[in-house]
C-alpha cells in the first residue's frame, strides 16, 4: 500500500506548483494525506502509520508548504503524542487496562528509554541484536557462521533484524560497504529527482526516498538500540516476497521519471 500513498500525497502537493501559502488548502492537503495513516492504525500498525507519516512530511516539504505550516503541525504531532500517553494514563488508573497503546508498544518504548529493564523479557531482543554486531568485528565471522541467528539467540533475524545477522557474518567492513550501496543509491535518486521535467515526477522521487532513509534509519537504529523497536523491516535485504516487489517497483518508477526527464539521455 506504500505506492498508491507515495501517488496520491505526490499528485495532491503537484497540484499547488510547489507553493502551499493559503492555510485552508494546507489543511485540506494535510487531512487527505493523513487518511491512509488513520486507515492502517485501526489495524494497528504503528510502523506501517509511521512510514506513511513520514512520506506525508517529505511530500509537504518538497511541494513547498510554508515552513510555519509545518512547524505548527509539528508541534501539533508532538502534542498529540504526549496527549495520548497522559489519557492513557489516566484510562489505567481507572480500569487497569491501557486502551489507546497496546501493552507491547509500551514495553518496547520503556525499554528503549532503559535497555536493562528487562533483559530476560521485552528487552531481550534488542540485547541479543547487541550482541550479534559486537561478536561480528572488524571481517565477522562468515558466510552463514552467525551463531546468534542459526543457534536460535536472535528473533526475527530474516525480517527486523536481518541487519544483526549481516554484521555478525560480515563484520563492521561488511556493513560500511552495504551503507555505501544505500548512499549510493539515494545519491543517485537526489539526482535523478533534480533532473525530472515536472513536480510530480520530482515528490514521486523525494518520497521514495525519504521512505527509504526512514526504513534504514528506524531498522538498523532499532538493532543497535538508538531507536524503539518496531516491525519496520531494511530495504531490499528483510526477507518477503511483497516487501520486495515493492521496493522494485519504487526503483521502476525512479527509472521511468528519469526516463521522461529533459536530461535523460536520448
Amino acid at each position: 500500500a506504500k505506492i498508491p500513498v507515495i501517488l496520491l500525497d505526490a499528485s495532491i502537493m503537484a497540484r499547488y506548483g510547489g507553493r502551499l501559502d493559503d492555510p485552508r488548502e494546507y489543511v485540506k492537503a494535510l487531512g487527505l494525506m493523513l487518511v491512509p495513516f488513520a486507515c492502517i492504525m485501526t489495524q494497528p500498525d504503528l510502523g506501517t502509520g509511521l512510514v506513511y507519516l513520514c512520506i506525508g512530511a517529505v511530500a509537504l516539504v518538497v511541494g513547498g508548504a510554508r515552513p510555519k505550516y509545518l512547524l505548527i503541525t509539528l508541534a501539533a504531532f508532538v502534542a498529540a503524542v504526549i496527549a495520548v500517553f497522559v489519557v492513557d494514563q489516566i484510562i489505567y488508573n481507572s480500569t487497569g487496562e491501557y486502551k489507546l497503546l497496546k501493552q507491547y508498544q509500551r514495553n518496547r518504548l520503556l525499554v528503549f528509554l532503559d535497555p536493562e529493564l528487562d533483559p530476560t523479557g521485552d528487552g531481550y531482543n534488542l540485547k541479543q541484536a547487541q550482541i550479534a554486531i559486537g561478536s561480528g568485528g572488524l571481517f565477522g565471522k562468515g558466510l552463514l557462521n552467525a551463531t546468534q541467528s542459526t543457534h536460535g539467540f536472535l528473533p526475527e533475524a530474516p525480517t527486523d533484524f536481518i541487519f544483526c545477522v549481516l554484521a555478525e557474518e560480515l563484520g563492521f567492513l561488511g556493513v560500511m560497504a552495504l551503507l555505501a550501496l544505500y548512499a549510493g543509491l539515494v545519491l543517485i535518486s537526489f539526482r535523478i529527482a533534480g533532473a525530472s521535467s515536472d513536480l510530480f515526477g520530482m515528490t514521486i522521487v523525494m518520497c521514495v526516498v525519504g521512505m527509504w532513509l526512514f526504513q534504514i534509519l528506524e531498522n538498523i537504529g532499532m538493532d543497535c538500540g538508538l531507536m524503539p523497536i518496531t516491525g519496520i523491516p531494511l530495504p531490499f535485504i528483510s526477507y518477503g516476497s511483497s516487501f520486495m516487489l515493492v521496493n522494485f517497483v519504487m526503483l521502476g518508477l525512479i527509472n521511468s521519471i528519469w526516463a521522461h526527464s529533459e536530461k535523460a539521455p536520448q
